[in-house]
């Protein structure tokens, strides 16, 4: 009763609540801040992450634009029913160069985080024209007009720049050459042997809304088509130390 009764101190006397409610969350807040300050990196590093190409910043941009993070996240977590669906469970790493990150708590379609590779080119454009002829439930509206509006990533550089400005490690070569590999990857014609040397030879280089022009879907589809496919996870091994 002497314990309820010192509390009961408190409950009645806003003051005095206020300071001691002010006090527990500092202590606490130092708790938590403190030891970030003695790591010299908070995000594992894994064998495999890249920035993203131009093209791929540019089909990241739309999938933005568009609000796709409304409907599907990208972040499995570590329960078994997740991984069993989506696959291994997101590593803080996958989205280290993500600004804002695509994490989510709310999914009306599957989680994206994995879905690179796992269906077709062609599929991901009949998905996007019309969503209820490849998943006759889906409740997605349709995105046929992303590939008739053309693209020319102009701009893209730009893109690329400021997110290194906030920690990608985009090199000054990769923000020079940014307009060419944002033509080159989606010209399997093209001579895109630069774009490699840069981003490495997991890039998808093809055309991947199979039209003569570069369009929002082929940006977009090159996007989704690397999700989930940088990291081998048949070799990888989290850190124990940490």
């Amino acid at each position: 009763m002497a314990i309820l009764d010192k509390h009961k101190i408190l409950e009645t006397n806003a003051t005095l609540l206020l300071i001691f409610s002010f006090l527990v969350v500092t202590i606490g807040g130092i708790v938590q801040i403190t030891p970030l300050f003695y790591l010299e990196n908070t995000i594992e590093k894994v064998e495999g992450m890249r920035p993203y190409t131009p093209l791929e910043m540019a089909g990241r941009e739309i999938y933005i634009r568009e609000g796709c993070y409304t409907c599907h996240s990208q972040m499995i977590r570590p329960m078994r029913d997740e991984v069993e669906r989506y696959g291994h469970y997101s590593l803080a790493a996958e989205s280290m160069y993500d600004h804002p990150f695509q994490w989510g708590s709310k999914r009306t379609g599957p989680d994206l985080a994995r879905v690179g590779g796992r269906y077709s080119d062609q599929w991901q454009m009949d998905h996007l024209r019309d969503p209820q002829s490849v998943v006759p439930e889906s409740v997605m509206p349709k995105y046929g007009f992303l590939e008739r509006r053309k693209i020319d990533g102009r701009y893209i550089g730009d893109i690329m720049a400021a997110n290194a400005v906030v920690g990608t490690p985009y090199t000054e070569e990769m923000l020079e050459n940014a307009v060419a590999d944002f033509r080159a990857q989606a010209d399997p014609d093209s001579d895109y042997d630069g774009l490699l040397e840069r981003y490495g030879d997991k890039v998808n280089v093809r055309n991947f809304d199979g039209q003569p022009e570069l369009t929002e879907a082929d940006a977009l589809i090159a996007y989704l088509q690397m999700l989930g496919t940088l990291v081998d996870f048949s070799t990888f091994t989290p850190d124990a130390s940490r």
